[in-house]
């Protein structure tokens, strides 16, 4: 027989069960269920014009994903999407390094201003999020066209008109990129060097310590939650982004996004679209891990 303090715990449990169900249920319906099905959809096998045969499961998709059929039916290596993958990662890895590199001095500018310029200068951070990404993108290429406005620019300093071909390439992603996710970088760098105690800087200081010593041992330690989490934010949505490697890119410079709309759009192959899709959530997640650990490290460290 169950006593009155368990009967009050088990009370307590099932009130906190009720509380969190409803979030419980919608991640279920909007993030498991998805998930699911995508995970189905690439063991079935393609439609004639699109969609999956439902019933006739295969492993054909994951084969396709590094091998292709020869003329006689025989399984040939392929490095195309592999390709993509490593160029999808090797920018998305540069995409980070770089908002981290111009976000932290920024974020940590706007941490030693006073209280009224810090606000506004905060506000003109966020000012990009106001305007739709797509039209910014726009933007970009029409400053980045031959004859635009860097090619105008350029003009003055001697360089011939087109010469760069910015536009269309990989540099042109990278800047889209780079422009795109830096507030993402620059926030939550901002977050942690609010809360820092400055007086633990000055300590550093009356100890002997130069500029770049209490940089090195006292500002970059207490910050490095917060580039942490913006380097997350960063680079999990420039891996998988779509629209900028489109429009800038031009086709030329696939990203994995580009490559799972390509394979269930004119490619009518969506099991493969969906192994594609599935293998950038597990990169997504491996990427989660890693940082997880790392924090957890730190904190056992610590």
């Amino acid at each position: 027989m169950s006593t009155p303090r368990q009967l009050a715990e088990r009370r307590q449990l099932l009130r906190r069960l009720g509380l969190i169900a409803p979030g419980m249920a919608v991640l279920a319906v909007f993030l498991v269920a998805p998930l699911a099905i995508m995970l189905l959809v690439s063991f079935l096998q393609p439609g004639e014009y699109g969609g999956v045969k439902w019933g006739q499961y295969s492993l054909e998709a994951y084969v396709n994903f590094l091998y292709e059929r020869d003329f006689d039916d025989s399984l040939v290596f392929n490095t195309d999407y592999l390709g993509i993958f490593q160029r999808s990662f090797w920018l998305a890895v540069a995409t980070t390094v770089g908002c981290l590199l111009i976000g932290f001095p920024t974020a940590l500018y706007l941490a030693l201003q006073s209280e009224r310029k810090r606000n506004l200068l905060l506000f003109l951070v966020t000012v990009p999020f106001w305007t739709n990404l797509l039209v910014r993108v726009y933007a970009w290429m029409l400053l980045l066209r031959n004859g635009g406005l860097v090619d105008g620019a350029l003009g003055v300093f001697g360089v011939p008109e087109g010469s760069l071909g910015l536009l269309y390439s990989n540099a042109a992603v990278m800047i889209g990129l780079l422009y795109s996710f830096l507030p993402f970088m620059v926030l939550p760098i901002y977050t942690s060097l609010e809360k820092l105690d400055w007086r633990l800087v000055e300590a550093a200081f009356d100890l002997g310590a130069n500029r770049w010593q209490a940089l090195k041992r006292v500002i970059l330690p207490l910050a490095l939650p917060g580039m942490l989490a913006g380097a997350t934010l960063v680079f999990i949505p420039a891996l998988g982004n779509y629209i900028i490697p489109e429009l800038l890119g031009g086709g030329k410079a696939l990203m994995i996004g580009n490559l799972i709309q390509l394979q269930f759009g004119s490619g009518h192959n969506w099991p493969l679209g969906a192994a594609l899709a599935f293998s950038l959530f597990s990169l997504v997640l491996l990427a989660l891990l890693f940082n997880g650990l790392r924090q957890r490290g730190q904190e056992v460290r610590g």
